[in-house]
């Protein structure tokens, strides 16, 4: 007979719902080991189903140990709501202890390692069994362990997990002062989330594709174009009737006016930013031309170079994160930052709530 204080125990130990946990009991004659192995099979059924589902919530977890290494995890979960519960964020946080001390940077040897609350099992496992408790897919989708040699590592998680920040510096002598300031960078790095330390790390490829692409948007943006560019561009368009005779009017009389574009017509624009193309391998020998390019291609290396940035906490707002950097310690240098945001690059699934509540109820 089964009682109810062996689904209770089972419960307790399995972590599963109550009548999950009596099916299994059922299913097993009140064998308690044969009853877990029923479950876990269980969920592995359930987490196979539950496969193709979009997992595009969940939070990032950190965990450090002292000041010389930390890890940073990406967990998904399908809703907010999983996300916030005690039970996910509890796992979460093993997931990134698990993290901390693996030696693999394989997730499929990562997911097959045992697990760390319980070694009779793998992560996979364990991650196996969350599903079945919590009713959703879950995922672990990334972990990134990071170490220091001569300097220390700090974190930054911000909004509660929606974002998880490593820094690791070089110094030759870590204080509190350092710490700080690099816990302040770590900050800096969730809000802004540039795309390198310093300039010195884009490749010759990809600078040569920064500048194509700025090329390209300033020809096909005439407004924005040298001036005595874009007279030549409209003197073409008038001596070629390229216009129509609505923007040849609204040109005559508005030809003074900065805010000319604002009176011509969408497609005189577009025959303008033709013509600019046509004439590309001409403009790039324009010193007007590429002044204009190379400005906008320094002004997008401050965005995405960090030590380029200007520091958020400037008192004056143009110290940048470099110069702050050696104004803590003249050798302090960042060798390396990690940044997840949940959900990054994953396709959410867009649902009505109530919608889903009244399917399930109707079902």
């Amino acid at each position: 007979m089964i009682t109810a204080q062996m689904v209770k125990d089972l419960r307790e130990l399995s972590g599963a719902g109550m009548m999950d946990c009596k099916k299994a009991l059922n299913e097993t004659n009140g064998d308690m080991d044969a009853a877990m192995e029923f479950l876990r099979k269980s969920g592995a059924a359930k987490a196979e189903k539950k496969a193709s589902r979009i997992a595009a919530e969940g939070i990032c977890r950190i965990a450090q140990d002292g000041d010389k290494a930390a890890a940073v995890v990406e967990v998904n979960s399908e809703t907010d709501f999983v996300a916030k519960n005690e039970k996910f964020q509890t796992f979460v946080e093993a997931v990134a202890k698990q993290a901390l001390n693996t030696k693999n940077t394989d997730m499929d040897a990562f997911m097959a390692e045992s697990w760390i609350l319980d070694g009779s099992k793998t992560v996979q496992e364990a991650l196996v069994e969350q599903i079945a408790v919590i009713g959703e897919k879950l995922s672990i989708r990334r972990f990134e362990k990071v170490e220091a040699t001569n300097g220390c590592v700090v974190s930054y998680v911000h909004g509660g997990g929606r974002i998880g920040v490593l820094v690791n510096a070089e110094t030759a002598t870590v204080t509190d002062a350092v710490k700080d300031a690099l816990t302040n960078i770590a900050m800096q790095i969730a809000a802004m989330n540039p795309s390198y330390i310093s300039r010195n790390d884009i490749s010759d490829a990809e600078l040569a594709k920064i500048r194509e692409i700025t090329v390209d948007s300033a020809l096909n943006d005439p407004a924005s174009l040298p001036k005595p560019i874009l007279q030549k561009l409209i003197e073409r368009a008038l001596n070629e009737k390229a216009w129509s005779d609505e923007d040849m009017a609204a040109y005559e009389a508005e030809k003074n006016n900065k805010f000319l574009f604002n009176f011509l017509s969408k497609e005189a624009a577009a025959k303008l930013a033709e013509f600019a193309m046509e004439g590309k391998e001409t403009y790039l020998a324009d010193k007007i031309f590429c002044g204009l390019v190379d400005g906008r291609i320094s002004k997008q290396l401050k965005e995405i170079c960090l030590l380029d940035q200007a520091y958020v906490k400037a008192e004056d707002g143009k110290q940048t994160v470099e110069a702050y950097l050696k104004s803590v310690a003249a050798d302090l240098k960042i060798v390396k930052y990690v940044r997840f945001e949940t959900g990054e690059g994953l396709e959410k699934k867009n649902e009505n709530f109530a919608e889903e509540v009244a399917a399930q109820m109707n079902a």
